[in-house]
């Protein structure tokens, strides 16, 4: 999938409350400790890349490629990366949304959002600390609550059935679509105060983004910058973080959701990997407002039919 790579952050993205549009990093020093942690970071990457090399073969190959499944994730992956690359945020809320309408479960949407994630999570975080973006202290008090309310939230989507949780998770997706389209309509300003109770304000967000599919980044973000955090250091604290989470979340799933989403995760990854020259014509087209609106409205609306569907037509 595509790997996005954060620049500077613009005025109209800081007044926005998003992440950086896509640009090449510059190095900078970091912490021992984030040194560390980049280095595990692309540890798992490499050692999932191999995993998932060895398992490829002729016969599932051509399976995969005949598979309606997997082309519906292809078109899903490219479109939500295209949508995370020129925004740097959604790309879990647009992947579930659209894995929903297609028929996926709960369970096996939000599984196979966060096992490829993995590698967009991976990249931009290290990149973000390359950039000299990411605060040790935040991405430290992000990391164990945010990670324990991932796996919470997996044991809460995997234990229940998929056809009862199905308008749970469209209303838990609605909500997030408006919250998106509310965000081009009001301006952050930054506030004198600590925001208080990070740890638990990153435990809910982990929940939610395992069982919900997506929302890490605009509820944990969003709600740290409008508190009074500085913008870039806060992005990129969380976004280093998401991939401690995503990991955990991707981990938890293939322990409790079972081997059934590998087509999906294949669809998403392969899909994204073409979505660069688009997130950039969506760049260099749309202000990050406009695209707001529109990616809100498209998440509200597909939600809202989902919500509907589940509740009227089961």
């Amino acid at each position: 999938m595509k790997i996005r790579t954060p620049g500077p952050l613009s005025p109209e993205h800081a007044q926005l409350g998003l992440p950086p549009a896509e640009a090449s990093a510059a190095g900078e020093a970091a912490h021992p400790v984030l040194n560390i942690a980049a280095w595990f970071t692309l540890a798992v990457i490499a050692a999932l890349s191999i995993y998932l090399a060895t398992r490829l073969n002729v016969q599932l190959v051509l399976e995969t490629l005949n598979s309606g499944t997997f082309w519906s994730a292809v078109a899903v992956g490219f479109f939500a990366q295209a949508v995370d690359g020129a925004l740097g945020m959604a790309y879990g809320v647009t992947a579930t949304t659209f894995l929903l309408g297609a028929g996926a479960s709960p369970a096996a949407a939000s599984a196979s959002v966060h096992i490829a994630e993995i590698f967009t999570t991976g990249f931009s975080g290290v990149a973000h600390l390359k950039y000299g973006n990411v605060n040790r202290q935040l991405f430290l008090r992000l990391l164990v609550p945010g990670t324990i309310g991932a796996v919470l939230g997996t044991i809460f989507i995997t234990q229940f059935d998929g056809k009862a949780l199905r308008p749970y998770v469209a209303a838990y997706l609605l909500l997030m679509g408006v919250y998106i389209l509310s965000k081009a309509f009001r301006t952050l300003r930054a506030g004198a105060n600590e925001p208080r109770h990070v740890g638990k304000l990153a435990a809910f967000g982990g929940f939610v983004d395992a069982a919900g599919g997506g929302g890490w980044g605009p509820v944990v973000t969003s709600t740290l910058v409008g508190a009074g955090r500085d913008p870039r250091t806060t992005i990129g604290s969380v976004n280093f973080a998401e991939f401690f989470i995503t990991v955990a979340t991707a981990a938890s799933f293939s322990l409790l959701a079972g081997p059934g989403i590998w087509v999906l995760v294949a669809g998403l990854v392969i899909g994204g990997l073409f979505a660069a020259p688009f997130a950039a014509l969506l760049c260099s087209r749309l202000r990050a407002r406009s695209l707001l609106i529109i990616v809100g409205t498209l998440i509200s609306a597909l939600s809202a039919y989902n919500l509907g569907r589940f509740l009227f037509l089961a």
